[in-house]
Order: structure tokens, then sequence, then C-alpha cells
């Protein structure tokens, strides 16, 4: 949910693969990659050595494009020609090739197809600006249902992090005869007077390290990236404040598909008591931990977590 002030090294290496064949899906999801070089893998992953996003993804068959969504253009990246059909919802200030790149990139493309969505005023979904109304986190999780339909896809399994852990919790509970299956991590129904207090050490910047910083001005600009910094953090309190802490407590019961809850043991900005309610308040889901695991486990533990979430859909 909060960016982590420890720097950990993560050298990445990106494998090129030759294309052999064009993307077979209809034409109306298709288009030419147009994905920007960025230094930014997204809010909360620990900022190391940046591989050519553009050149790994060129070479993956990820195509880009945006569409009319609710009244705005949202970005979103497809891959893969599968009927197994998976919707990715971002964390935090963060968008499909930042926190999803390895997904994009790594998983079974004749098996899946997965779509990666910016939401609305982040990412190269930008404009409009993002705005925080108390049901932000709600409209992140009804643009992203209207995107699916809008492309097509009437069945879908949703995999989200962090904050799009959340919307992914919201979507499932409200859209039951879209959703086939449910996938999230680092995501939490509440927050707590504890929790918030860490976010609030984030307010200012300029407290950053270099390394955190960067990438993020790299992308959103000094002025944007304050702003939204901190109306990032006023959102949550509003939760706390005005709602007693609640996110989407009274939605877990609402979830009928097969759920996986993934945590990382080690994960210091979603503590156990997080994925463990989830599991205890959602009927059909069970959790995993990984034991070394962060908040960003499906990027440090790429290879395990794809495999872990393509069993999940195509067992459940």
């Amino acid at each position: 949910m909060a960016v982590t002030a420890t720097k950990m090294n993560m050298f990445v290496r990106p494998v090129l693969r030759a294309v052999s064949q064009q993307l077979s899906r209809p034409q109306q999801h298709r288009g030419i990659v147009t994905i920007e070089r960025s230094a930014i893998y997204g809010l909360f992953q620990n900022v190391g050595t940046q591989p050519n996003i553009r050149e790994s993804l060129e070479f993956r068959q990820v195509t880009s494009q945006q569409v009319q969504v609710n009244g705005v253009t949202l970005h979103y990246d497809i891959t893969g020609t599968g009927n197994n059909v998976i919707l990715c919802l971002p964390g935090a200030l963060g968008s499909a090739v930042t926190d999803f790149k390895f997904q994009l990139t790594e998983m079974n493309k004749e098996m899946f197809t997965v779509v990666g969505l910016d939401p609305r005023g982040y990412g190269r979904s930008i404009p409009p600006q993002r705005d925080w109304p108390e049901n932000f986190i709600e409209r992140d999780a009804i643009d992203a249902a209207q995107l699916m339909k809008n492309l097509g896809f009437s069945k879908y399994s949703v995999l989200g992090w962090s904050d799009g852990g959340i919307a992914g919790l919201m979507l499932a509970a409200r859209y039951p005869n879209n959703v086939d299956n449910l996938v999230v991590f680092g995501a939490n129904a509440y927050v707590t007077d504890a929790e918030v207090e860490e976010y609030e050490k984030l307010r200012d910047i300029d407290n950053w390290s270099e390394a955190m910083r960067a990438p993020f001005l790299a992308m959103y600009g000094e002025d944007y990236l304050r702003k939204q910094m901190g109306q990032w953090i006023d959102a949550y309190q509003v939760y706390l404040k005005k709602h007693a802490g609640d996110i989407c407590r009274a939605d877990l019961s609402k979830i009928r598909c097969p759920t996986l809850v993934l945590h990382g043991a080690k994960d210091a900005l979603v503590p156990a008591h997080h994925p463990h309610f989830l599991v205890q308040h959602i009927k059909n889901a069970c959790l995993s931990v990984y034991p070394e695991g962060k908040h960003n486990i499906h990027q440090r533990f790429y290879k395990k977590f794809n495999s872990d979430v393509s069993h999940f859909i195509l067992t459940s």
C-alpha cells in the first residue's frame, strides 16, 4: 500500500526473443507498440537497475492501445491469444508496464491473454490528472470492468496488486458474472492508524532516497509527483477518519469466485493480519505465503508467482 524507504538492488536482465508471428487477436485489440522507455517499476517496487522495457515488451508481442472508458481515455497493454483472460490492476501511481512487466512478457501466450490497465491519472492514462474522491478505488474497479466490456471480454480473471488488489476485490464483488477467478496480493480491506502514520512519513518526497525518487520524477515530474503522493495519503486519512479505516470489508462476503490471496511474509507495508482477514471473510479463498517475499513478490519471484497464478486459474 505504501512506498518502502528501503533500497534493494534488483538486477534484471531482459531476455529478448525474436517475433515469429503476428498476434492473432481481433483487429480492435491490436495496435503498434509505442511503449516509452521508463526507469520506474511501480510505486512499491524496490528500485534497482532497469532493463529497456520498450525492447523487452516489443519482442514479446505486447501491444499498446487506448480506449474511451467512462468519459476518459485509458491506456492498456495486451498480449497473448489464450482463452484464459487475465486483467492486471496496478498499485498506487503504477501502470501496466511498470507493475506487471513480468506477467505481460513471461506468462504463456498460448494459454493466456493478459490485459494490463493504466488507471485514470496514472502512467499513460494522463490526461486526466488523478483526482481523489472518496470512492477512488471503487471508480478504478468500475473503469476496469467497463474496459473489459469495451474490449469484448465477458469472462476473465483479475490479478490485483496493492491498491489494484483492493480494486480487484471490489470488481469481483460487484461483477460476479464476469470475474471467473481472483488473485490479490499486497491488498487490504481496511487500514489502521499505525499504517497511515507510516504513510505520512512519505509525504515529503525530499526525504526519499534518490534511487526511489528519481524514477517517479522521470515519469511524472516533480509537481505532479508531490501532488499525487500527498493526495494519496490524504485519501487514506479519509478512510481512517470518516470510515474507521474501512475500505471494502462489506464486499468480501459478496465475492463468489475462487480467490487466491498471495502474501510476502516480510511485507512491511501490508502486515499478515490483512491476508488472513481476506481469507477468513471470502467464502472460496485460500492463502499462499512466500517466506522470503516482501511487497513485490510478483517481480522478485516472478517465475514462481506466474506458475502459481497460472496453476490456480487453469485448475479452478
